[in-house]
């Protein structure tokens, strides 16, 4: 326990329990957007001090060897797979469905580009991470203990390939404890090399066994660790993540857009009917030249019915308190939610084209 002392009273702390991640987890909670949470709790964690991060120099090498892959891979596949179910459908499907069909596999399309957003965000909040923790680099010694257990094709050698770095890692994960006390902690999602594969998944190797012990560990999950050791802070934080606003759907952002749009012609519309009511615009029939109408002032009989009957269509769709009138600020409001809703879906900032 440490004691320190808190308004003049002293009080005992647990130290933090110590860290060490598989490059393979770090990777994995940067790509896999459903451990988005996990992540958080995490970094909580760290910041409470209720966790210390133990981080081999050798991991942040390989985590940046392979981040920018993992954030490509976190869209390219779905976006592979749906740009072909989109072919075969255009060649293939029925027509009455294919519209729809279609749709919906530009909406996931939509998604898929926020996932490697997303991807590319956990890079950088693991980074961070990295930086607070404590980096350890490979020693003499530590190499020597690697390539002797290379030599003897004990785990992680046992599978006949080259294991070096996790090696390496479990080496230093066991120098690390030497004449330290608290408790130590191995995070690992590569369970072919480090478990005892065919007897307990959630047991080490018996090669590594010697690294752990009643305070030295063994996780291949890192929310089971956590909430091992820090159950109570570790449930609080999962609790205020579960609260998740989903980004809007394609088809949700394009339904307001289509929305805006029938707003603005139907006012539009409207300031036509009061100029044809105070004379300042003139109805004409479909015989009738327009002559000399710089301002577009005159306007075809058959046009005008046409826009009434679309004005009727759109009152009985969202009903008048949906459709103005609107004072100054309110117009801003609608010119504004449009032309965001059009950056959104790819056009250029101010596109108010109607």
């Amino acid at each position: 326990m440490i004691v320190a002392t808190v308004l003049g009273k002293k009080v005992r702390r647990r130290p933090p329990v110590v860290l060490m991640i598989d490059t393979c987890v770090w990777l994995d909670l940067a790509k896999d957007y459903s451990q988005r949470s996990l992540l958080s709790a995490l970094e909580e964690l760290v910041r409470m001090g209720q966790i210390s991060l133990l981080t081999p120099m050798l991991v942040v090498a390989e985590f940046n060897k392979n981040k920018e892959r993992v954030v490509e891979e976190s869209g390219r596949s779905i976006g592979n797979t749906l740009r072909r179910a989109k072919e075969m459908l255009s060649k293939l499907g029925d027509n009455r469905e294919k519209a729809d069909a279609i749709r919906q596999l530009n909406e996931i399309d939509q998604q898929s580009v926020n996932y490697r957003d997303a991807a590319a965000e956990g890079v950088q909040r693991i980074e961070k991470l990295f930086s607070r923790s404590v980096q350890i680099r490979t020693s003499p010694a530590i190499k020597l203990a690697a390539a002797e257990r290379a030599i003897k094709s004990r785990a992680p050698f046992h599978r006949q390939r080259n294991s070096m770095n996790d090696a390496l890692l479990i080496e230093i994960f066991g120098g690390q404890q030497k004449g330290r006390g608290g408790h130590y902690v191995f995070v690992t999602h590569n369970i072919k090399d480090f478990s005892h594969m065919g007897v307990d998944e959630q047991k080490p190797h018996p090669d590594i066994a010697k690294f752990f012990s009643s305070k030295s560990h063994y996780f291949t999950k890192l929310g089971d660790a956590l909430n091992k050791f820090r159950p109570v802070e570790f449930s609080d934080i999962m609790i205020e993540q579960t609260w998740y606003e989903p980004p809007r759907r394609y088809v949700e952002i394009s339904e307001a857009i289509g929305k805006l749009l029938d707003q603005v012609w139907y006012n539009r519309h409207q300031i036509w009917n009061e100029k044809l009511q105070n004379g300042e615009a003139k109805l004409i029939d479909a015989g009738e030249e327009r002559g000399k109408d710089p301002f577009g002032l005159r306007i075809h009989r058959t046009v005008w019915d046409g826009a009434e009957k679309s004005a009727r269509r759109l009152e009985q769709k969202y009903g008048l308190e949906e459709l103005g009138p609107w004072d100054d600020f309110e117009w801003g409001m609608i010119n504004g939610k449009l032309s965001a809703l059009r950056w959104v879906l790819g056009d250029e900032w101010d596109m108010l084209d109607t």
